[in-house]
């Protein structure tokens, strides 16, 4: 039987991690390794300067004081019997689309994942619906998220993964999806990201987040993809160098 590696940014005691385990059960044997709380766009963070504590919550079900990258790697090295054949991450509590990936948690175990040689998946739920079709707070959204992820993960292990390879998959929040895309990181600019504040005492401080969003406009983007009701997959490659750049570089730099 197949062994499933689930985890997550959201924390052990999150809904989404709760149903996707759950429902990947009839894929394989699921262990669970996710952060004691909420590690939100704590991106690729490595605790290093404290010791790692986990609590054996039951027999596959681990909670770890740290982020979602040390999970993955106390759960591959030193926790589960032996290496999974999957991770997924997930499901996360709104969209990791665009620049999000480089501050993810959720995209960083699976990123961490990939580094270890095992296929990967992040998988996230938009947190607005649109509003025409959207769903409520007490519709199937996670559990239609999570069947999906059974799916991908059960065609992931039959065919792999291209090498240093993760899938990033969003799933927007609607109750009839429309089909699945194929796509590629969009691009997005944040208006009045920092908000300034004064405190009682009439000092001042700073809130990073709690912006618009604005999205550049572009085909066969993730973000394109999940506003017209798709399922968005976008491979990401390990590897960043950029190889036109580089070949530039060499043939017009004089260094």
């Amino acid at each position: 039987m197949p062994s499933i590696l689930v985890t997550n940014d959201d924390g052990i005691g999150s809904q989404g991690l709760k149903i996707l385990s759950k429902t990947l059960r009839s894929a394989g044997d699921v262990y669970v390794v996710a952060p004691e709380t909420e590690q939100s766009a704590v991106g690729h963070a490595l605790t290093l300067h404290r010791p790692l504590r986990f609590e054996k919550i039951n027999n596959k079900n681990y909670s770890i004081n740290g982020t979602p990258t040390d999970c993955v790697i106390l759960a591959v090295n030193k926790l589960l019997p032996r290496k999974p054949d999957i991770i997924i991450s997930g499901i996360n509590n709104g969209g990791n689309m665009g620049d999000d990936v480089t501050y993810s948690g959720t995209v960083a175990a699976a990123i961490e994942g990939t580094f270890l040689g095992i296929p990967s998946i992040a998988i996230s739920l938009i947190k607005e619906p649109p509003d025409n079709g959207g769903l409520n707070k007490k519709n199937p959204g996670l559990q239609q998220a999570a069947r999906f992820a059974l799916t991908l993960a059960g065609m992931v292990m039959r065919r792999g993964l291209p090498p240093d390879t993760l899938l990033n998959v969003n799933v927007p929040n609607i109750y009839k999806i429309k089909g699945i895309k194929f796509t590629h990181q969009g691009r997005r600019i944040y208006d009045n990201a920092i908000q300034e504040m004064l405190d009682p005492r009439k000092r001042k401080h700073y809130w990073i987040g709690g912006g618009t969003p604005i999205w550049r406009s572009g085909e066969h983007t993730d973000f394109e993809a999940v506003q017209n009701g798709f399922i968005s997959i976008t491979p990401i490659h390990l590897d960043l160098t950029n190889y036109d750049a580089l070949r530039y570089m060499k043939k017009k730099w004089r260094i």
